[in-house]
């Protein structure tokens, strides 16, 4: 299986929801770097962590909609453009999404990702709107 291919399956399992199917195509000692604006944002380490950490800081927020991927092959794994929305659950909101990813791919998993989004700066404010209100 090619990274590419590697890559499509583990965005179809992302926009089916399969977990199983995303577990998969993560390395448990998956090296995960997202923007330091956001919630979620830094360096984490491992499968766990980014099930909990950032989808399900994510999935905390809002729902998840992708709406479009495409993957591009290069020489240490692939490249993703994913495009879709997500909605707030508080307050309905909903907000664009456009995100790059740059995988390295090892066999059958993903053991690094460098993720790259449009506006981190607006994708915070989102979430900064969309916290759970207290009762």
């Amino acid at each position: 299986m090619s990274a590419a291919d590697v890559l499509r399956k583990l965005y179809a399992a992302l926009s089916t929801g399969d977990v199983p199917g995303l577990i998969a195509c993560i390395d448990p000692d998956v090296i995960v770097d997202e923007p330091p604006a956001l919630p979620y944002g830094g360096v984490h380490h491992g499968r766990d962590v980014f099930l909990q950490s950032i989808l399900g800081t994510m999935m905390g927020h809002a729902a998840i909609e992708l709406t479009e991927y495409e993957v591009f092959e290069n020489e240490t794994g692939a490249i993703g453009k994913l495009v879709g929305t997500l909605t707030a659950h508080t307050t309905g909101e909903v907000f664009p999404l456009t995100m790059i990813e740059v995988h390295d791919i090892v066999g059958e998993t993903s053991r690094k990702i460098d993720v790259y989004i449009k506006d981190p700066a607006a994708l915070a404010a989102f979430y900064a709107r969309s916290e759970k209100t207290s009762a």
